[in-house]
């Protein structure tokens, strides 16, 4: 499905609001009326800013290894410890449902992995996402174990 939010999505909404502006002009319809030209380079313009903050920088694939997570981006691949992630945020109430990680060492994706993880259809729009709760609880058990080694005294 990251194909179809990244590529296939972004595709058909600026096609469609091409399509809009030019039957538009056309048919004289932005003579007539400036909105036919207005509303569909707001559209574009909203658009734009909204793929590009939820929908263009998710990664696309994040590979659950144990004590690491194997991250995809294009041809790009970096492993990143569960020891190194800061604090993972989660939001299900965006369409695709993402977690974000903050990492302590930037990675070469950055500060921040944000990445839409499988999800299983439910009606309850509260329900907790399991593959966050499961990766929150596994990277705390990483950090408690890289602080008990950096206070351990000889």
């Amino acid at each position: 499905m990251m194909t179809f939010h990244k590529k296939v999505f972004p595709a058909i909404w600026f096609g469609f609001l091409g399509l809009f502006l030019v039957v538009g002009t056309l048919t004289e319809a932005t003579t007539e009326s400036p909105l036919f030209l207005i509303v569909p380079l707001m559209m574009g313009f909203f658009g734009f800013i909204l793929m590009k903050n939820l929908l263009w920088n998710l990664v696309d694939e994040v590979w659950d290894c144990g004590d690491y997570l194997l991250i995809r981006n294009g041809d790009d691949e970096e492993s990143i410890q569960l020891s190194n992630i800061m604090n993972i945020s989660v939001s299900t109430a965006t369409n695709p449902p993402r977690i974000t990680l903050r990492l302590t060492y930037p990675s070469r994706f950055g500060n921040e992995i944000a990445f839409s993880p499988l999800m299983k259809f439910t009606l309850n729009p509260f329900a907790k996402n399991p593959v966050a709760e499961d990766l929150i609880a596994r990277v705390d058990r990483a950090q408690s174990g890289r602080l008990a080694l950096v206070t351990k005294e000889p």
